[in-house]
């Protein structure tokens, strides 16, 4: 499978633009470019903090993403420590669920470099909005990797500090394997690694942050432990467990508010919810004690879910809605009200939204067992989302494009009639984008 820009363990990134942006292309590493052993082919990705390339190695022939910092942040003395001390720290870790570290050195002119395996596949971030919500059981076998390479970091000393779906990422492939990335905000106990965070500094992703890192207290693995329950719930719901616009206030609800149970928006189980309710806990004492401990009960509260869920034939419309132009805050609430008004008019025709996240909903309806009967309402699907393409289309104007996709096949249903996955909701195979902005597979018009 060829490499994409998103396939590519890439370090925190921010946008650069104008000037800046022109210095930092005149800078990247042209092809044929050396870095230690590996002999660079093609630049892979971009950011505000450096570049990664696609490169092989001169004798072996091995490929690797090569990582560089950009120069204005390699003379930061601080910012070029941080990388380093990343290289060192996955190179010790020596784990399957962790990306493999080949090289860390310098350039000539004296930039640092790190060369990692090439993984191929996807973010969890980005088969949670391709696919929708998981099973418990699915959810387990997502996590188990994530688990056990952060118990062989917490063990080596190491805290990772920023635990979400975009840094676990799930390799392509008949097994798909599951690795933890971007140890760039880690923190090692070691003497070498003091002063690089100072007290009361936020790292990390907000959604995901324990109440000790916002308070900026002492922090040891449950801090890790927090993120795993935020990353526990959002791949069972779809959703975060606390979000807010606001920075301000998403730091209030992890220091103040109860941890909401995931069993009222996706179909999880008491035991479950139980789990993630133990790992957002705000004093780190109530929590679990290691990321293994909190796997173990992972594992016992998915063996006394029900009995596996029946499937069901059914019939699916996924909407994405994507800004055309640079978007002002008239425009953005225009376009969040077009979303609103477009889930409204999906769930009045008798869908069930089962994904609905800025941007993009997956709705679903389950279909009659009659043959014949199942043909209709396949008709009736594709002709409304047809004429809701139109409706939304025109109220979008020159602002957003628009795609819908009318899918048919299998979910899984639960205790009451609510999905917990199937077929359907990989819409990563059955998703086009097309010339019109409309789109039915053969199952849905057959």
């Amino acid at each position: 499978m060829p490499s994409r820009d998103d396939d590519i363990p890439t370090m925190p990134m921010l946008g650069a633009t104008g000037e800046t942006a022109a210095a930092e292309a005149e800078e990247e590493l042209a092809p044929g470019a050396r870095a230690g052993a590996w002999e660079i082919v093609r630049t892979l990705a971009r950011g505000g903090h450096g570049a990664v390339y696609l490169a092989q190695h001169r004798e072996t022939s091995r490929r690797a993403a090569v990582k560089v910092l950009y120069r204005r942040h390699a003379s930061s003395p601080e910012m070029a420590t941080r990388f380093v001390r990343e290289g060192r720290i996955l190179s010790r870790l020596r784990h399957p669920g962790v990306v493999e570290i080949l090289e860390l050195g310098m350039l000539p002119d004296g930039r640092p470099f790190c060369a990692m395996e090439l993984l191929e596949g996807k973010s969890l971030l980005a088969l949670l909005a391709a696919r929708g919500r998981l099973a418990p059981s699915e959810a387990l076998r997502m996590l188990e990797p994530v688990c056990a390479a952060l118990d062989a970091a917490h063990q080596g000393g190491v805290i990772h500090r920023d635990v979400k779906a975009g840094n676990v990422f799930v390799v392509a492939g008949d097994s798909p394997q599951v690795k933890l990335l971007d140890f760039g905000v880690a923190r090692s106990a070691g003497p070498d690694e003091a002063g690089l965070t100072a007290v009361g500094e936020r790292i990390g992703s907000a959604h995901a942050t324990a109440p000790e890192l916002i308070r900026g207290g002492p922090v040891d693995g449950r801090a890790d432990v927090y993120a795993l329950g935020v990353l526990l719930y959002q791949v069972l719901t779809g959703a975060l467990p606390f979000w807010s616009e606001d920075p301000d206030e998403i730091e209030r609800l992890h220091l103040t508010a109860p941890p909401p149970r995931a069993s009222r928006l996706a179909p999880v189980p008491p035991p479950v919810d139980a789990v993630i309710e133990r790992a957002l806990a705000k004093r780190p004492d109530d929590r679990f004690p290691s990321a293994g401990a909190l796997l173990e009960a992972l594992r016992d509260a998915v063996e006394q879910a029900p009995a596996e869920d029946r499937p069901v034939p059914a019939v699916a419309l996924h909407l994405a809605i994507v800004p055309a132009v640079a978007l002002d805050d008239v425009r953005a609430v225009a376009l969040a009200e077009l979303e609103d008004e477009a889930a409204r008019l999906v769930a009045g025709a008798g869908f069930e939204l089962d994904v609905q996240a800025p941007g993009a909903l997956l709705a679903t309806r389950i279909l009659p067992a009659a043959t014949h009967e199942a043909a209709d309402e396949r008709a009736r699907a594709v002709a409304f989302a047809r004429d809701l393409r139109g409706r939304l289309a025109r109220a979008a104007g020159q602002d957003a494009r628009l795609q819908i996709c009318v899918h048919a096949g299998e979910i899984r249903v639960g205790p009451g009639g609510r999905r917990t996955g199937g077929a359907l909701f990989r819409t990563a195979q059955w998703v086009r984008e097309t010339p019109d902005g409309f789109s039915a597979t053969p199952q849905a018009t057959e």
